[in-house]
């Protein structure tokens, strides 16, 4: 899957900037920063929903590059082990703000839950439904545990394979796709309770407004 930008005329490669910028060149990291900052930003922004939030974090992401770029060997793509250093910051984020000190392996770990056999939802159709706006994905979305949610934005909305997800995370492809269908099910049923109350909402608003009309 492509993610890297054009070069531009006079610009040098990715692999070269990487080179440099191993080497402690300011200009080459600056390049690296132009052609990786702003999915990074998406990234951040899809995790936390707040843009000021996902600003700092896209900053401390790229101060993390800075101070462990000599320590990639390109074993996967450069733009995959980035991310894997701006995810881990975002968790460590939320993990703070919810007061769990979770490990990166414990938030990709399958649960055990009841041991009995899983329902099986399917997959998660966002098109299903004119009635799911976006406010209400949303907030669905935002309600994910970190674990599901970070799974589930790098896959279903930022493209990413599993294979390409279990390098990010530093889990099994096995464990990526139970994060994802776990995900998708939590999603459908918070989906489905946000629609209930919708229901629920318009029936009392057309017993209060029919209780009101017969009145003179």
């Amino acid at each position: 899957m492509a993610r890297e930008r054009r070069n531009e005329p006079g610009e040098i490669p990715e692999a070269e900037a990487i080179r440099l910028a191993q080497q402690g060149d300011a200009a080459a990291f600056e390049r690296l920063y132009r052609l990786h900052s702003r999915r990074v930003y998406s990234l951040c922004l899809r995790m936390v929903s707040n843009t000021a939030e996902a600003e700092d974090l896209t900053q401390e992401a790229f101060l993390q590059l800075f101070r462990k770029i000599a320590t990639f060997r390109g074993e996967s793509a450069f733009s995959t082990w980035l991310h894997r250093l701006a995810v881990n910051v975002v968790l460590m984020k939320l993990r703070k703000k919810s007061g769990n000190e979770s490990s990166l392996d414990q938030l990709t770990e399958p649960d055990e839950e009841s041991g009995g056999p899983r329902r099986d939802f399917g997959t998660l159709d966002l098109r299903l439904s004119g009635s799911i706006d976006r406010v209400n994905l949303q907030r669905a979305v935002e309600q994910l545990p970190p674990g599901y949610k970070t799974v589930f934005i790098l896959h279903d909305v930022q493209g990413y394979e599993h294979n390409e997800i279990a390098e990010i995370m530093g889990c099994s492809i096995g464990n990526s796709k139970s994060q994802l269908h776990k995900a998708r099910v939590r999603l459908r049923e918070l989906l489905h309770e946000a629609l209930r109350d919708k229901a629920r909402e318009d029936r009392k608003a057309a017993g209060t407004a029919s209780g009101s009309g017969g009145e003179d």
